[in-house]
C-alpha cells in the first residue's frame, strides 16, 4: 500500500532560497540521509556537486543488508520513518519518482502491557483515540487539528526555531505542549494504556521523560505519523539513500565513495562545503580556523545514550501477547510509563537498567520481500549508557520474552550490534550514540551552539549539516535541507553583501 499524502510541491517550497543560486561549485563530506539531501538540492539548484563518503556506500544509517541469512533484509540503523514519508525537501526532490516507494504495516505502533492489553497507534488520530477508551477525547484534542495540517506545519516545525515561522497561529497552537516534560503530558492520560503509548513515542529523544521539551520529539512524530503513516521503504531504508543519490546523479553530481576525511587537505577546493559530520569532527578538521567561540560551542558538544542492537531471524514471527503486536510494524517495550520514565533517567545518568526501553521493527509486515519464506527479519534495540561495553542482549531477549512468551524457541539467527560497532561504521555516532548528540533542551531549541544560523560554522562557506543540527535525527534530511539554504544564501550575497563568492 502506498502511503497516500497531500502533493505539496505546487506549494511555496520551504527553501526559497534555491531558486537564487548561481553556477559554482560545492563539496559535502559525509554521504548519509542529509548529506545527500544538501548534495542533490544543491546539484538541483545548478551547482557543481562533489559528494565524498568513507564507507563503501552511501547512506550512513539509512542503509540495509543481508545479516543473517541470504535473502533476509534487515535494516543497518534508521529503520521506520514517521517523519521521512511526509519530509517537504523529499517531496522537493521527488524522490519516489528515483525509485522510493513507501509501504504502511496494517498498524502503525504497539505498546504492549504486561495484562496482555496495549496501547495501539493507528494511522488515523480518530481510530487511534476510539481504542484509548476514557482519553479518546483527550487524544483527539492533541493531535487531530495538527495532524490535518501537518503539510503546513512541517516547514515550521522541520527547521530552525529561532525564524519567523510561515505558518505562526498554527505553530502557536502546536507548540506550547512541546515544551513541556514528557511526565506532565503524560498526566493528561487517565488510562494505562495511552500514558504508556505516549511514554513509548518520547523515549525516542533518548532523554529523561523529566526534562522541559521532552515531549517535542514525540508530539512530533505521532504528528507527522499520523499525518503520511510509519512508512518503510520498500526493499530496505538503503533505498531512500539510493533515491537520493540517483536525484544527485540525475543533476549531474558526483559521488566518491571510500574517501575517508581526516585532514581538510584532503576536502576538494570549492565555493562551499557542507560536513555531514558531528561537531566534534568539524572542530577537529577546521580548528584553527573556526572562531573562538564556535571552537567552544563545539568542544561542549555533548552525547547522548547509546544503542544496543540485535538482529533477529525469527521463525514465523514474533509471538506476541498483544493481538495487535502482531500487526504493527513497530512495538515499543517498557511495559507502564512510569516503567519507561524509570529505564530513561537510569540510561541518561550512565546506569543500566534491568529493564531497558527496547524498540521491536517488524517491517516485514508492510514490506513482504524482506523475509524468505516463513523467516522474518526483526529489527531490535535498547536504549544503553553511552559507550556501554557490556552485553544487554540477554536484557533485551527478555523484554521481548516478557510480551512474546516463547519467542526464543523461533529464534533462528541472531546478530548483535554493540555501541561500539555502531561506532565503528559512522564517526558520527560515537560511543553508540545515533541520535548525533544528546537532545538536551538547548540543543533542540538551538542546535549545537546559540547562533540565529545553526548551519553556519562562523568559516566563511563552511556549513554543518549533520542531525547534530535541528531539526535532528532521521531520514527525512531536513537537517541538509536547512544547510543547503544557508549555503545558497552566502553564495547569493557573497562577502560584505558584494554579490563576490569565497572559496572554502
Amino acid at each position: 500500500m502506498r502511503a497516500g499524502h497531500q502533493d505539496v510541491r505546487a506549494r511555496t517550497s520551504c527553501h526559497r532560497a534555491l531558486e537564487h543560486s548561481v553556477m559554482t561549485t560545492a563539496v559535502v563530506v559525509g554521504g548519509g540521509p542529509n548529506g545527500l539531501a544538501a548534495a542533490a538540492l544543491l546539484a538541483k539548484a545548478g551547482l557543481e556537486v562533489t559528494l565524498l563518503e568513507a564507507a563503501a556506500e552511501v547512506g550512513g544509517g539509512t542503509r540495509s543488508e543481508e545479516a543473517l541469512l541470504p535473502g533476509l533484509l534487515h535494516d543497518h540503523c534508521s529503520a521506520v520513518h514517521p517523519l521521512a514519508v511526509g519530509s517537504p525537501v523529499l517531496r522537493e526532490l521527488d524522490v519516489e519518482r528515483h525509485g522510493l516507494r513507501w509501504l504502511l504495516p496494517e498498524v502503525d505502533c504497539v505498546h504492549p502491557l504486561d495484562d496482555g492489553t496495549a496501547g495501539v497507534l493507528r494511522r488515523s488520530v480518530t481510530e487511534t483515540a476510539r481504542g484509548l477508551g476514557a482519553d479518546a477525547g483527550r487524544y483527539r484534542a492533541l493531535l487531530r487539528a495538527s495532524a490535518l495540517r501537518w503539510d503546513d506545519l512541517a516547514c515550521d516545525v522541520m527547521g530552525p526555531l529561532l525564524r519567523v515561522p510561515d505558518h505562526p497561529m498554527l505553530l502557536a497552537r502546536f507548540g506550547p505542549p512541546t515544551l513541556l516534560p514528557a511526565e506532565v503530558l503524560a498526566r493528561l492520560f487517565r488510562t494505562p494504556q495511552a500514558r504508556a503509548l505516549w511514554g513509548g513515542v518520547a523515549a525516542h529523544a533518548f532523554r529523561p521523560l523529566s526534562e522541559p521539551l521532552s515531549s517535542a520529539i514525540g508530539l512530533g512524530i505521532l504528528t507527522g505519523g499520523h499525518a503520511a503513516g510509519w512508512a518503510v521503504a520498500e526493499g530496505g531504508s538503503g533505498a531512500v539513500a539510493r533515491a537520493l543519490e540517483r536525484v544527485l546523479r540525475a543533476h549531474g553530481g558526483e559521488v566518491r565513495t571510500g574517501v575517508r576525511v581526516t585532514d581538510r587537505a584532503r576536502i576538494p577546493k570549492a565555493d562551499v562545503t557542507l560536513l555531514d559530520l558531528d561537531p566534534g569532527q568539524v572542530a577537529a578538521l577546521y580548528g584553527d580556523l573556526l572562531p573562538a567561540r564556535v571552537r567552544a560551542a563545539y568542544g561542549r558538544f555533548r552525547r547522548g545514550p547509546a544503542a544496543f542492537k540485535l538482529d533477529l531471524a525469527v521463525e514465523g514471527g514474533v509471538p506476541w501477547t498483544a493481538e495487535a503486536a502482531r500487526r504493527a510494524g513497530t512495538v515499543h517495550l517498557g511495559g507502564t510509563f512510569a516503567e519507561v520514565a524509570y529505564a530513561e533517567r537510569e540510561v541518561a545518568a550512565g546506569r543500566m537498567p534491568d529493564r531497558p526501553f527496547t524498540l521491536v521493527g517488524q517491517q516485514y509486515l508492510a514490506d513482504s520481500s524482506r523475509s524468505v519464506g516463513d523467516v522474518h527479519p526483526v529489527w531490535t534495540y535498547a536504549h544503553v549508557p553511552h559507550g556501554y561495553d557490556g552485553d544487554a542482549r540477554e536484557a533485551v531477549l527478555r523484554q521481548i520474552e516478557r510480551f512474546a512468551p516463547g519467542v526464543r524457541d523461533r529464534i533462528v539467527g541472531l546478530r548483535v550490534t554493540r555501541p561500539a560497532d555502531f561506532a565503528a561504521a559512522n564517526p558520527n555516532f560515537a560511543g553508540g550514540d545515533i541520535l548525533t548528540g544528546a537532545k538536551t533542551p538547548l540543543r533542540l531549541l538551538l542546535g549545537p551552539r546559540a547562533a540565529l544560523d545553526p548551519y553556519a560554522t562562523g568559516i566563511p562557506g563552511v556549513f554543518l549539516c549533520s542531525a547534530a543540527t535541528p531539526p535532528g535525527p532521521g531520514a527525512h534530511g531536513m537537517c541538509g535541507a536547512g544547510a543547503a539554504e544557508a549555503a545558497l544564501r552566502h553564495l547569493a550575497a557573497g562577502p560584505r553583501g558584494t554579490g563576490r563568492r569565497t572559496r572554502a
